[in-house]
């Protein structure tokens, strides 16, 4: 999972400022909750010559006042990564960019499901060299192929829709995607069945309209942009000094967004094809509290209600306040650590869970405590959590979940490629309950959480709740999850072999070779 902005603007001065720039990076600060591996920009300015910076961490780490001076234009892209297919190298931190033809620079959010298909076309037919595993790069030179088989030029606009519509027949998955080509203006466009967010406002001024495009409309409020419109699946705009084209490039599928944006991804201020965020986790929390009187019966058994802090907060208030049980924070939250679910490694989730919260013993201490969580992965930090609220003097634990079990794999950009990594898989809930330590596990079931979201934009019928029911609506094969698993053990042997290296490499050789590679990374 990804966040991606893009800005043009109409004031003909920022060809030679920084302005871009400094609101692109206001904007991926505001997404910095959907990616935290790396970041990146690429601005547009005068003759068409692009100016980029990208690099591993956070957007804080990554830009500063003098690399943003550099990044001047009136349009630019940018990206922060969490990363999902290919490593957390920095060769895989985006914006991507070729210079054939014209000069494109792209950045996408979600997955594609056939990447191995798509390098072997770009290998033996279309003869273009990709760098690095990222499917992201592949995206962008199956659209520079289709690009350049205009044999034009300069290209128009229906150039690039006709390029677009040979993207989407042959790229598979969920992906929301924006490009940039040099001197002339950006685009936008989404998959098919919508599965990943992408949102379009305007923002009215004396020289003209300014246009931004990103994962959330919270990205755009913060940077005074209205109108929003969410792009609709199948669907791409094109945006230039003169107009701001749209096309219908494919017939949309099914419109299937991703439910766990709603769950935990989006911020809670922000609107996503059409629906609160905030509102859809109050849902959640009235859902969950019909299981929590079906699992538990007498609500007499549960003194106090927490929640795990930050996404479940909205969750577990009205949770409480349905139940009539008190709410507490009992967990204070360390705002300076990063969300381990994103993180790219499993040790470094584990160890992150107990710098990041701190339990308070006074609300713990003698009672019986159900907390409350967005859901349950991997089963990491709710094991680290129960145990803290046990040390902290709880008498039960209960462990609620907004969202129902997670026993299958995601597919479509978020980080679950493997069921054997789900602590859900293959077991019940009083199995889960015993592997995360709680006295009880309660879960929210899917007709409710499907329910708690479509009742604020009846017009999606269903969403994309692959991870819970194994049904993917792009359509996948076992061969293509058998090849997932295979490629995440590897990697994770590989990250074992060389983590063992390191330890057992003399002081002065470790250095030396550390220093080797902070030498290649810039």
């Amino acid at each position: 999972m990804c966040g991606i902005n893009a800005i043009f603007l109409s004031d003909p001065d920022t060809v030679t400022s920084c302005r871009a720039s400094a609101e692109l990076c206001e904007g991926l600060g505001v997404l910095q909750h959907r990616g935290q591996d790396a970041a990146g920009i690429v601005t547009c300015g005068k003759g068409g010559r692009f100016y980029q910076c990208k690099a591993n961490g956070m957007v804080r780490d990554v830009f500063n006042q003098h690399n943003l001076t550099s990044l001047i234009g009136y349009m630019g892209i940018g990206h922060v990564r969490y990363p999902t297919a290919g490593t957390s190298s920095h060769s895989e931190a985006q914006p991507f960019y070729v210079n054939s033809p014209y000069g494109i620079a792209l950045a996408h959010n979600g997955n594609l499901t056939n990447a191995a298909e798509l390098k072997n076309f770009l290998d033996h037919e279309s003869h273009r060299h990709v760098n690095t595993d990222s499917d992201s790069e592949l995206l962008l030179n199956i659209f520079a192929s289709h690009l350049q088989k205009t044999g034009k030029f300069r290209v128009n606009e229906e150039d690039i829709f006709t390029a677009l519509r040979g993207v989407y027949e042959m790229c598979s998955g969920g992906y929301a995607v924006i490009a940039m080509i040099a001197g002339f203006g950006v685009i936008a466009f989404r998959d098919p069945h919508g599965i990943r967010p992408l949102v379009i406002g305007e923002r009215v001024n004396e020289h003209g309209t300014d246009y931004m495009v990103a994962s959330e409309s919270v990205c755009l409020d913060q940077l005074g942009f209205t109108n929003f419109r969410d792009v609709k699946p199948g669907e791409a705009y094109i945006i230039t000094k003169e107009k701001v084209s749209v096309q219908q490039c494919v017939p949309a599928q099914k419109f299937t967004p991703c439910i766990f944006e709603y769950v935990y991804f989006g911020r809670p201020d922000s609107i996503i094809d059409g629906i609160s965020v905030y509102r859809a986790r109050l849902a959640m929390g009235e859902g969950l509290a019909n299981q929590v009187i079906k699992k538990l019966g007498s609500l007499s058994e549960v003194d106090v209600i927490m929640p795990v802090p930050d996404t479940s907060r909205i969750c577990a208030l009205q949770l409480s306040y349905k139940l009539g049980i008190l709410y507490r924070e009992g967990f204070i939250k360390n705002a300076y650590v990063g969300r381990t679910f994103i993180m790219p490694d499993q040790n470094l989730r584990r160890a992150s869970v107990r710098r990041k919260l701190n339990a308070m013993p006074m609300e713990f201490a003698g009672k019986n405590v159900l907390l409350v969580d967005d859901s349950i992965v991997r089963g990491t930090t709710s094991k680290e959590i129960v145990q803290m609220a046990r040390e902290a003097g709880a008498k039960k634990v209960f462990f609620a979940s907004a969202a129902p079990p997670l026993r299958y794999p995601n597919v479509y950009g978020i980080d679950m490629p493997t069921s054997s990594e789900l602590i859900a898989f293959g077991r019940t809930e009083d199995e889960v309950a015993d592997a995360i330590g709680a006295d009880a596990v309660i879960y929210q079931t899917l007709d409710d959480l499907v329910a708690s979201c479509r009742k604020f934009n009846k017009s999606i019928s269903d969403f994309e709740t692959s991870v819970f029911t194994g049904d993917y609506v792009t359509g996948i094969t076992k061969e293509y999850l058998n090849e997932l698993e295979e490629g995440r053990r590897a990697a994770t042997r590989a990250k074992k072999e060389l983590s063992n290296g390191i330890d057992r490499m003399p002081p002065k050789m470790g250095s030396e070779k550390m220093l080797g590679l902070h030498n290649n990374r810039t």
